[in-house]
């Protein structure tokens, strides 16, 4: 799955903090391994879910995985994270999915 100009979205309840946050973390994670998204965008879970199947990724808390199979069934992988921090989870999940290498 890992290619260049892939999209990202980072979903939280409300779309300002934590999503920014998680946003950042995950650049971070790109950087580092060189892949180059094609867009990354951070919003509220409201937003998120209805604009999710437009995404070739979705991160969001574990929780919140739920609010994303329609999407999910549209071929968007959603990935749901424990600590939307961790800058070492980001990068494991994004490996166990095939994202990156």
């Amino acid at each position: 799955m890992a290619k260049e100009n892939m999209s990202f979205l980072v979903c939280c309840a409300n779309g300002a903090g934590s999503s920014l946050m998680m946003k950042m973390t995950m650049q971070k994670v790109l950087d580092k391994v060189g892949l180059k998204p094609g867009k990354v965008h951070h919003c509220a879970l409201s937003e998120g879910k209805s604009a999710a199947a437009q995404f070739d990724v979705v991160f969001c808390a574990q929780n919140f995985v739920n609010m994303f199979k329609d999407a999910e069934k549209k071929g968007t992988k959603v990935i749901g994270l424990r600590n939307i921090m961790s800058q070492k989870e980001i990068e494991d999940k994004m490996r166990e999915n095939g994202i990156i290498e």
